[in-house]
């Protein structure tokens, strides 16, 4: 019982984590998909602010 008080700081790290470790791959998907035809691009880009707007 006693280690169940440092579990949801564990668990809010690797959320943090996570959230960050996507938003990179996300940025460079985004980079990398800039080469691709511009109507995907476009697309790519709505999506992308549409799903992260804090960024």
């Amino acid at each position: 019982m006693p280690q169940l008080n440092p579990s949801p700081w564990f668990f809010i790290l690797t959320i943090t984590w996570m959230i960050l470790i996507f938003s990179f791959l996300s940025k460079t998907v985004n980079s990398k998909h800039l080469k691709t035809p511009t109507l995907y691009s476009h697309k790519m880009k709505t999506t992308s602010h549409w799903t992260w707007p804090w960024f």
